[in-house]
């Protein structure tokens, strides 16, 4: 494998890990787990903050272009919540379940039984940890969460958001549909662009 086809994907989240590797099929993938490198401190205001921030700290931590992305579920009838905090919204070291069950008693609360809400992934690239011109890509899948669960697969708040023009739910999905229309998939190809490009 070529020098240049090896890169860091800064998550320790195998569910992630399994997703961009469907989609990165031309390099070869290393999540930061597999190098012991310990999660970064997601102590930024957005999602491109927090994705820089991982992937500076994965670039530091191993020497090689690293990727990261941050991503999450925005309700806007919850005050754009969980947002940046999809992933500890319930609390920290908070399952997917106490997180999704969180989100069913916020509606509930509203006495609504589904609402619009969207997913968005923002995805960073950087060369090294003081890289002025990272590489990025945002990407965003429309839809509705409910206060009812299906499918078997994804993870997150899957089981609960259906994404428009579809009647099942992300969990639904099989994983070859799901990594055509998804928000991490649409940031992925727009990034896979411009890294083909920066590799050339």
């Amino acid at each position: 494998m070529e020098k240049n086809k090896k890169i860091l994907l800064a998550t320790s989240n195998k569910g992630k890990l399994k997703e961009f590797n469907d989609i990165f099929n031309n390099y070869e993938l290393i999540s930061q787990s597999e190098l012991n490198i310990e999660d970064a401190i997601e102590d930024g205001l957005t999602f491109f903050e927090n994705a820089l921030i991982k992937a500076r700290h994965g670039s530091r931590n191993s020497g090689l272009f690293s990727i990261a992305d941050d991503s999450g579920l925005v309700v806007p009838a919850l005050n754009f919540e969980p947002g940046i905090y999809s992933a500890r919204y319930a609390k920290d070291g908070a399952s997917d379940l106490d997180n999704r069950n969180k989100i069913i008693a916020e509606l509930k609360n509203l006495n609504l039984e589904s609402t619009s809400a969207y997913y968005v992934c923002v995805l960073v690239g950087v060369h090294s940890p003081e890289d002025p011109m990272p590489i990025f890509s945002l990407g965003k899948i429309h839809g509705r969460i409910s206060v009812l669960s299906s499918g078997e697969g994804g993870f997150g708040y899957d089981k609960i958001f259906y994404p428009n023009e579809l009647d099942v739910s992300m969990a639904s999905l099989e994983a070859s549909l799901k990594n055509k229309i998804s928000h991490r998939a649409i940031a992925a190809q727009l990034f896979l662009k411009e890294l083909d490009k920066d590799r050339s």
